[in-house]
């Protein structure tokens, strides 16, 4: 028998009513000639799950169904990068919220299965564009740039639920299947 394996996570996808100011945030960086994630496909991973057997997918869809949290708002705003300026690798927005308690009951309904170990402490964030490079001459305009959009307002937004996604990598850019929703009280 031939097992398949999916490239999973679990996220919260940001309204579509943000993604006009997504656009503007990303327009900023043009010149920069970064990679930039698709506002439509703009997100919150909660949990990155890896490479994930695909007869595996209908039992994490029911661990996912066990979480327990309310519905909450989050208010999106703030540019920010990791690992830290000089040396940004990834540029993201803000969001606050519930998300650590959000994020507690994803990790505690996911438990049991043997997953991709989270390398870092988990912060809500959106992935707004990948770093590849940035030259010496252009470090200090971008660093200009961030401080000018450290308290960029996106807009306001209400959690609902949370999506079991497929990631499948192209030249092209990702391109994510929502698998299995999961809506929060």
């Amino acid at each position: 028998m031939v097992i398949c394996v999916v490239r999973a996570f679990v996220a919260v996808d940001l309204p579509v009513e943000l993604h006009e100011k997504i656009t503007e945030i990303q327009l900023k960086f043009n010149e920069f000639k970064f990679k930039f994630v698709d506002p439509e496909l703009v997100h919150i991973t909660m949990k990155f799950l890896g490479e994930v057997p695909d007869n595996k997918l209908s039992d994490i869809s029911k661990a996912l169904d066990n979480v327990k949290c309310d519905t909450f708002s989050s208010h999106v705003k703030g540019i920010g990068v990791f690992p830290k300026p000089k040396f940004a690798k990834v540029i993201w927005l803000g969001c606050d919220g519930n998300f650590d308690a959000l994020y507690e009951q994803i990790e505690k309904s996911l438990s049991s299965f043997e997953l991709e170990p989270t390398l870092h402490r988990f912060s809500a964030h959106a992935t707004l564009a990948r770093v590849k490079y940035l030259p010496k001459k252009k470090k200090t305009e971008f660093l200009e740039l961030l401080d000018e959009l450290k308290d960029f307002e996106i807009g306001n937004m209400d959690v609902k639920s949370i999506k079991l996604k497929k990631s499948i990598l192209t030249p092209k850019g990702p391109i994510y299947e929502t698998l299995h929703e999961v809506s929060l009280q």
